[in-house]
């Protein structure tokens, strides 16, 4: 199997080396995990950073470690005096009640630790209490478009993110020859992610109901999501439910990190609204997996494409409401704003006045950017960067 080293995550890593937090790498399934603590041990053993204990409790020959106090033992006896201690455990929920033993080895003020796991017992919102809030998540995507390129040597970056937007990023369906293998695979996971991440974990009785929420979710990608006209839209589809369960179902599958949710903020108000939502999809692949090519609205997918990868840099994502209009993107990082429109083809004037138009509205001086499939360079309208969503992804 091809590798390549992730170095934005690896980075991370390395810059919280000997910090007293749990580190703790989280994100959709078959995202990359396992791997990365991989090249991060790599890492640590070239640089002699010290003693590293690696344990992977999936793999046959760590099987006696699965009982909590073998698994203290077994640490505690690879303990090396007078150096720093790494210590790097994958599927970590397969030992029962590990958080003891974790949170006991975390006090002692020995080891620096590194862990990976199931999400349903990883998740985001429930760190704080396994761990008592000692923890500093990565949360891992999957492969961005510049990843993509690197892993598959495009010469047309145009060519290459075409092929971007179907294929996605979970390069474990890269090894399959052809597309409907490829998705099978990809089906698998979301499937994978429905059962054991969500109706295990919370146990919901509806199984059918939750892949309907998560279907429509895929099936608008780009739109606006009110809790309340999506439990009426399933009862007069004679699915009766209500706002409690479908907030819930919407919660839960949030938490899988199948779906990002992005709240609304208003622009001229500067503040945050609170009712409905925008749900992004953590990678396009799974669209097509799941629900085909139908309806395939290439600007709503862009959408998703630019959202998915403004979270992978790091910014904080809204939706921006001006009066009656929307911007698709406001993201903020370290206080800065940065305004976004995402469309497909603004060759025709309409268009392009329609995207532009919201970006002009807003009267503060932050950077603007309309983000479309122009292959085209970067070119400038009155103080907004136009720019080509392929490029855009590789250098921005």
């Amino acid at each position: 199997m091809k590798l390549i080293v992730r170095e934005n995550y690896l980075n991370k890593l390395i810059d919280v080396i000997d910090t007293p937090d749990i580190k703790i790498i989280t994100g959709v399934r078959r995202s990359g995990k396992s791997k990365l603590l991989d090249c991060f041990y790599d890492y640590l053993k070239s640089n002699n950073k010290g003693n590293i204990i690696r344990i992977k409790l999936n793999l046959k020959q760590f099987e006696k470690l699965l009982d909590k106090e073998k698994l203290y033992e077994y640490i505690d006896q690879n303990y090396a005096e007078d150096v720093n201690n790494y210590l790097l455990i994958d599927e970590i929920q397969l030992c029962k009640d590990f958080e003891r033993i974790i949170n006991s080895l975390h006090e002692e003020e020995r080891f620096d630790i590194y862990l990976t796991g199931s999400n349903a017992f990883l998740l985001s919102s429930d760190l704080a209490t396994l761990f008592g809030g000692r923890v500093f998540e990565i949360n891992m995507f999957p492969f961005s478009f510049k990843e993509f390129l690197k892993y598959f040597q495009y010469q047309d970056i145009y060519q290459a993110f075409d092929e971007y937007v179907i294929k996605g990023g979970m390069s474990g369906s890269y090894l399959y020859k052809n597309s409907t293998d490829a998705f099978k695979y990809i089906e698998g996971i979301y499937k994978t992610t429905i059962v054991k991440d969500i109706v295990q974990k919370y146990k919901i009785d509806n199984e059918d109901l939750l892949i309907l929420i998560a279907n429509y979710l895929i099936d608008n990608l780009g739109n606006i999501t009110s809790i309340r006209n999506l439990a009426n839209c399933l009862t007069s589809n004679t699915y009766k439910t209500n706002d409690k369960t479908v907030g819930s179902y919407l919660d839960y599958l949030c938490k899988s990190f199948l779906f990002y949710p992005l709240r609304r903020y208003d622009i001229k108000g500067k503040k945050y609204l609170k009712s409905e939502r925008k749900y992004c999809l953590v990678d396009t692949s799974f669209r097509y997996a799941t629900i085909g090519t139908k309806n395939a609205d290439y600007g709503h997918i862009y959408e998703n494409i630019v959202a998915i990868e403004l979270l992978r840099r790091g910014y904080e994502l809204y939706v921006g409401v001006l009066k009656n209009k929307e911007i698709d993107y406001v993201a903020i990082k370290n206080g800065n704003k940065l305004y976004i429109q995402v469309s497909d083809d603004i060759s025709k004037e309409e268009t392009f006045k329609r995207e532009i138009e919201p970006l002009l509205s807003i009267k503060d001086a932050y950077p603007k950017l309309l983000i479309a499939r122009t292959k085209h360079p970067e070119s400038q309208y009155e103080g907004v960067a136009i720019v080509d969503i392929a490029d855009w992804l590789n250098y921005k």
